[in-house]
């Protein structure tokens, strides 16, 4: 398990700090977590990933663990740009009967918890035999502690995943005023006002996009990433549930 600090991803007053995570870290991480579980001797039969969030790591644990019973369910937390809504909700409960079985509950990040207490009072309520969790990042602080979790992190980032990365910058873009109309500007002030070092065709592929009601990424309320801590008096703030 690794433990991350982050003096410089503190969130700011109306900026905030992000870790922008690569596809090879995230094996990394999928690795320890798999690793972790097998060694607690906990076997699961089915595997629950917390929409959208959870999907690559649910998928990566169960090829790591040999689990071929996976599935889904989706709660609604956050938007684009760490954006968090005032209250997780499960909009899409879980379709199949898990009563007797050995279940694990998946999602990228344990941020506020609030993800995760949904998810684990719906699946309880379908008794199973047990119910345990997982995530690739936990944030000290949330109201709920995955039973495994990859790293630790003990100060405040947004986590930006490989699967949000447009979602995110799109987010973030948004939100800036003025708003930056030239690729090269656009990534100059997502490095400086949220540490997010994107690639230039990345950036460029979402300002393309920007502006266009239809945008899934727009429309889309799905928790991923992480979550923004309430702003202390005299602060405003904003970003990943029980993640």
């Amino acid at each position: 398990m690794h433990e991350e600090s982050a003096n410089l991803c503190a969130p700011m007053k109306s900026k905030f700090r992000c870790d922008v995570v690569s596809w090879s870290r995230i094996e990394r991480l999928a690795r320890d977590l798999a690793h972790a579980i097998r060694a607690s001797g906990f076997q699961p039969d089915l595997i629950v990933a917390i929409a959208r969030g959870g999907y690559v790591p649910a998928r990566l644990l169960a090829d790591a663990l040999g689990v071929t019973a996976l599935t889904g369910l989706r709660i609604v937390h956050y938007t684009a740009g760490a954006r968090r809504q005032r209250r997780a909700r499960l909009v899409e409960p879980l379709r199949i009967a898990v009563t007797g079985q050995r279940v694990l509950v998946v999602d990228d990040v344990a941020d506020t918890g609030d993800t995760y207490v949904v998810a684990m009072q719906h699946i309880a309520r379908r008794q199973p035999a047990v119910v345990r969790s997982a995530a690739l990042h936990y944030k000290v602080g949330a109201r709920f502690v995955p039973d495994y979790y990859a790293a630790r992190l003990t100060a405040w980032r947004w986590i930006n995943y490989p699967w949000a990365r447009l979602e995110d910058i799109d987010g973030f873009l948004t939100r800036m005023r003025p708003r930056p109309v030239t690729v090269a500007e656009a990534t100059r002030r997502l490095a400086r006002d949220f540490g997010m070092r994107v690639a230039r065709t990345e950036v460029a592929e979402v300002l393309s996009g920007m502006g266009r009601p239809t945008s899934p990424r727009r429309r889309e309320t799905v928790r991923r990433g992480g979550s923004v801590p309430r702003a202390r008096a005299g602060t405003r703030s904003r970003r990943r549930s029980p993640r």
